[in-house]
């Protein structure tokens, strides 16, 4: 069967081609592929009990969602299902505690001491799921991995350390550990798995894991953008590397970085709590609250500080009448914060949330708590989380509904139609309750969306 393939070029394009396959899986049942017909929906009860299921969405032709009959289906009278418009339950035997998507391909990691505790489904022509090796040939790996498949790490203690987080970029991915640091896989044409650039490096089929090293203490937190890295370590330090053409590394030049290299500019001095990228634009978020910025800012993105459309050093973002902040986003042309009260604010180019008449802002605009179920009823929901995607974001709120709006490219927003969203909408998946989610935009106008959730009641 002949399958698109996204292969990597000079400077930072992809052409198409064909490729190889992998329908393997170890540890991971096959899916279901039935549901039931009649939809019961439930809200958040006050005694739900943890259930860590794994919901996929979105655009399923790499392999991406980990559902091989989407792809490749069992009956010769089925097509090939492109995209997964709803919620569809990922059947795993391991509680996934963190998971990641990227341009077309997706990262499961488990928080335990198990030998195998990192999975990988999708595309692969780049090697950022690692070496799958073939069933037929031992020397040579699939270019695409359609189910949930072992990615291994070349740890010193594999039953002791644990994986915290992964995070996934355009064709590059970042492990964090909690004992034995950061490992990276895949494309670093541009630096941004954190060691020297190669120059023609072949990246399909490399056994190559990364560790990362020169940090000034333990990092606690990884970023992707598309083709950089962002680091915080416990101290506070955000630390960077690879592409920096729109200065999203933020080191004060437009160049290459092949190695992380501290952040300075208005955040010398100053100790971060969170970071954030997706694309060219690059958030950080301090312990007092602050928000700074760098990257492109061609979408007004960093409008407040600058009518420049790139930003290579960090500057302070006045957010005037946001409050203090403990949480911000990135996408591809717009951004958003989150403050202590649990308000949502928004700025940038796009669909952002308050309708069809907003669709640009050079200031924060605060997305009303009644979108996101607010009533008389329910006078005290507040937003616990947010992310971005490439064009589109998603809310989750203490009561753990998962409210998702913005350009709907092949089915990312979940909400069972292809229609973009305007206001924040409600994504309902039968008898679940959505908790803790990660997204990120993938592939040329493809994406998917992976939630780990709770059960309710």
């Amino acid at each position: 069967m002949a399958l698109v393939n996204i292969r990597s070029c000079g400077r930072r394009g992809f052409h198409p081609g064909l490729c190889a396959y992998a329908t393997r899986t170890v540890g991971v049942p096959r899916k279901r592929e039935q549901q039931d017909e009649t939809p019961v929906f439930q809200y958040v009860g006050q005694h739900r009990k943890p259930r860590g299921k794994v919901f996929v969405w979105g655009f399923s032709y790499t392999g991406a969602l980990g559902i091989p009959s989407f792809v490749v289906p069992d009956s010769g009278r089925k097509k090939p299902r492109k995209y997964q418009l709803t919620p569809y339950r990922l059947d795993t035997e391991q509680k996934i505690s963190s998971a990641a998507c990227g341009y077309g391909f997706t990262l499961l990691a488990c928080n335990s001491r198990d030998l195998t505790k990192l999975w990988g489904m999708g595309l692969n022509k780049d090697s950022q799921l690692g070496f799958q090796r073939t069933q037929h040939d031992r020397h040579k790996s699939y270019d695409y991995v359609l189910e949930a498949s072992p990615v291994s790490l070349p740890l010193v203690n594999p039953q002791e350390t644990r994986v915290l987080q992964v995070s996934c970029g355009r064709a590059h991915s970042l492990v964090l550990t909690d004992s034995e640091g950061v490992f990276s896989m895949g494309n670093n044409a541009y630096g941004q798995c954190g060691r020297k650039i190669v120059e023609d490096e072949v990246y399909s089929g490399s056994h190559g894991v990364h560790k990362i090293e020169g940090f000034d203490s333990g990092v606690t937190q990884v970023a992707c953008g598309q083709d950089h890295s962002l680091f915080l370590t416990d101290r506070g330090s955000v630390y960077a590397c690879g592409w920096g053409a729109d200065g999203q590394t933020g080191l004060g030049h437009h160049s290459k970085a092949s190695c992380p290299v501290p952040v300075g500019g208005d955040l010398a001095g100053v100790r971060v709590q969170q970071v954030a990228t997706y694309g060219d634009c690059s958030l950080a978020v301090s312990t007092d609250g602050q928000v700074f910025g760098w990257g492109n800012s061609e979408y007004l993105q960093l409008a407040s500080v600058t009518e420049a459309t790139q930003i290579s050093s960090p500057r302070l973002l006045p957010l005037r009448g946001v409050g203090r902040v403990r949480q911000a986003a990135c996408g591809g042309t717009q951004v958003a914060v989150l403050n202590e009260e649990g308000e949502v604010f928004v700025w940038g180019f796009g669909i952002l949330g308050k309708g069809p008449k907003l669709s640009e802002s050079a200031i924060p605009e605060r997305v009303p708590a009644t979108f996101f179920g607010r009533s008389e009823f329910n006078p005290t929901v507040k937003v616990s989380s947010i992310r971005c995607g490439l064009n589109h974001f998603a809310a989750i709120t203490d009561r753990g509904e998962l409210f998702v709006w913005g350009k709907n490219v092949r089915g990312c927003l979940g909400i069972g139609k292809h229609d973009d969203q305007y206001f924040p909408w409600r994504v309902r998946s039968q008898q679940h309750c959505f908790l803790s989610f990660n997204m990120k935009k993938c592939g040329f106008k493809a994406c998917q969306l992976v939630l780990q959730t709770n059960q309710c009641n």
